[in-house]
């Protein structure tokens, strides 16, 4: 697989076949991916990967803090801005539709669309999973490295054919991660990733999310 097949092939999958993830390849890919572009190679990055009963605990532990809130665990930072503006407002509004139509989930179905959303802490039923951290006295450069490394990861992954959903909707929950996980007091949850073979057979990885065309984002300055 080339650079090219593997970008064009990973996608966010959300449903996982029931099969291991080889310990030697995720250590392999992990470490590999830290070939990722960092600037004045400060390589920010920490990582903590699970499988078995530790990301089993971690699921239980969420799923009973959404049903009982804890009025000290706070979401890490805003996962998107307020009021967020077009043409991002639109994307992200139809990538929505286009899955929860895959899933004949309506739009009405606000039940419906709630125990999707909830599977996310699941992990999609991926066999294992990543969490990165970032030490909080980090700023956005640094936050940006941390979406080369793991892009990198991702697309090593697909090489190795293996399927990936970056989520960072965990970032809501860094308490209950750090209970099972226990982190370093200075280090902030930026995300987790399921990581695994995607079923072939499920309605919700069967469709591709669309992409702005080029005219809408790239600027060619001084080409002829």
């Amino acid at each position: 697989m080339n650079v090219t097949e593997a970008v064009q092939s990973r996608r966010s999958v959300r449903a996982f076949l029931d099969k291991p993830v080889p310990q030697a390849v995720l250590r392999e890919t992990i470490a590999l991916a830290a070939r990722a572009p960092s600037g004045g190679n400060v390589q920010p990055w920490h990582l903590f990967a699970v499988t078995g009963e530790p990301q089993r605990q971690i699921a239980e532990r969420v799923a009973q803090r959404i049903q009982r809130a804890d009025p000290d665990e706070r979401p890490e930072y805003a996962i998107y801005p307020p009021k967020l503006w077009d043409p991002h407002r639109s994307a992200r509004f139809e990538l929505g539709e286009q899955m929860y139509a895959a899933l004949g989930i309506a739009r009405d179905d606000r039940l419906g669309r709630l125990q999707q959303f909830a599977r996310n802490y699941r992990f999609f039923g991926a066999p294992a999973a990543v969490f990165c951290y970032v030490d909080r006295r980090m700023g956005p450069p640094q936050w940006s490295d941390l979406g080369m490394y793991l892009q990198t990861l991702m697309l090593l992954l697909r090489e190795r054919g293996l399927d990936s959903c970056a989520q960072e909707c965990w970032s809501v929950y860094p308490k209950t991660v750090a209970s099972v996980l226990q982190p370093s007091p200075e280090l902030m949850l930026f995300c987790g990733m399921s990581i695994g073979y995607a079923d072939p057979d499920a309605p919700v990885n069967g469709f591709r999310s669309q992409r702005l065309p080029e005219e809408a984002f790239a600027h060619f300055v001084g080409f002829d």
